[in-house]
């Protein structure tokens, strides 16, 4: 289990934005990553994905490392964001665009 909380953690650590979703960006496995999907995409910058239906473990661990139970979840510059219902109320209120070109910026750094 260390194992892959480190993973987790370097994953985060390595990727200003990424979302831990079911399937991928081009072909979403359930509604709610759809959403989060679409509303990272209306933002226009890019993001780093990881596909929990290809990494049970990563699955698993994570709901316990970031105490979040429910997928997809949004991390920006090592903060979880939340999931599917946070994004897009931030998404709409233009509060995910600046978060994510924050993130951008600090990335680029």
């Amino acid at each position: 289990m260390d194992d892959v909380i480190t993973v987790i953690k370097d994953q985060i650590a390595k990727n200003p934005v990424l979302l831990y979703m079911k399937g991928t960006p081009q072909f979403p496995q359930c509604g709610f990553s759809a959403q989060v999907v679409e509303a990272m995409t209306n933002v226009g910058k890019p993001f780093a994905y990881v596909n929990i239906l290809e990494a049970p473990e990563i699955r698993q661990n994570l709901k316990e490392f970031a105490n979040w139970p429910t997928f997809p979840q949004l991390w920006i510059s090592g903060e979880l964001v939340g999931g599917c219902d946070i994004v897009m109320e931030m998404y709409r209120s233009g509060q995910l665009k600046e978060l994510v070109e924050g993130a951008a910026v600090e990335g680029d750094a």
